[in-house]
């Protein structure tokens, strides 16, 4: 008994190190085809980074290069950019939109403010002691001062409204343009930058005659016969701010008007340099398949 226990140990112990043997073996000739298999991708991916062509410009860096050539773009096929902003045409086009956000508030500032006079003494009582006196109109006075009022407002609302309408429509042009540009549609289609270019010169030509108009309106309307006589009104009550000169609302918006002369030509240069970038960039591939 003792000599086949024996037997039986020994058996055993040959039959564990032969299958050991054996999933040694196994394990070994699995890892080389794992091995091979990264080795071969890894060969792959050589070969595919040998073969391309380090003369034609990438997606990504073509689109970068069109909004700021100093700032990558890692989005790759991304619909728009946001870094379009803070390149020199976005900030150009916001600078566009404040400005007819500036005009409309010159503008809305006269456009608010009928300036008509209030009877307040004419109720009696302590209104007659406090707003009463020789500084009061009352009266027949009053009533005259106030119809003086109503006609001077309806008088120089046209150039305001004009104005109001004007600078809204450059703030509508403003963001319009801005869109285009962080949705890249300019790059997908150039011919908008040279409407873009025409658009802003004549933009920019056309604040010339406005301006002239809007101060020639504004001296006609200080110069009518109602500005002078409700200015006299006032005057001889001892009233001031009622003169029948500019204000400084009516300045700053021809000063705005001056401005614009300026920034929208200037983004018509800019607009026409983009142009120029994007056909390069364009051309670059067709000019690299054709050697």
């Amino acid at each position: 008994m003792p000599e086949s226990s024996r037997h039986h140990h020994t058996r055993d112990r040959d039959y564990s190190s032969r299958d050991r043997r054996d999933e040694g073996g196994r394990e070994d000739r699995r890892a080389p085809d794992g091995d091979d298999r990264s080795r071969s991708h890894r060969e792959k991916q050589r070969y595919a980074d040998t073969q391309r062509d380090p003369r034609v410009p990438s997606y990504t860096k073509t689109s970068s290069s069109y909004y700021d050539d100093s700032q990558p773009y890692h989005h790759k096929g991304a619909l728009y950019n946001l870094r379009y902003i803070t390149t020199s045409r976005g900030i150009c086009q916001a600078m566009e939109f404040f400005l007819g956000l500036l005009i409309v508030i010159c503008a809305g500032v006269n456009h608010s403010n009928s300036g008509r006079y209030r009877d307040i003494a004419s109720l009696g009582g302590l209104y007659q002691y406090y707003y009463g006196g020789a500084n009061a109109f009352t009266g027949a006075e009053a009533q005259k001062v106030q119809q003086l009022d109503d006609q001077f407002y309806r008088l120089k609302l046209p150039p305001y409204v004009y104005s109001m309408a004007c600078g809204g429509a450059l703030m509508l042009y403003a963001c319009a343009t801005l869109a285009l540009g962080v949705f890249r549609l300019p790059y997908r289609f150039p011919p908008l930058l040279l409407a873009e270019a025409l658009l802003d010169v004549l933009i920019g030509l056309g604040f010339i005659p406005t301006i002239a108009f809007y101060f020639i309106k504004l001296q006609e309307i200080y110069n009518n016969l109602i500005c002078k006589e409700r200015e006299a009104m006032y005057s001889s009550k001892g009233h001031r701010g009622f003169e029948c000169h500019l204000n400084g609302a009516d300045i700053a918006g021809g000063l705005f008007g001056v401005l614009g002369i300026i920034i929208f030509p200037l983004s018509a240069v800019l607009a026409i340099r983009a142009f120029i970038r994007v056909q390069k960039m364009k051309q670059r591939p067709t000019e690299d398949n054709n050697l």
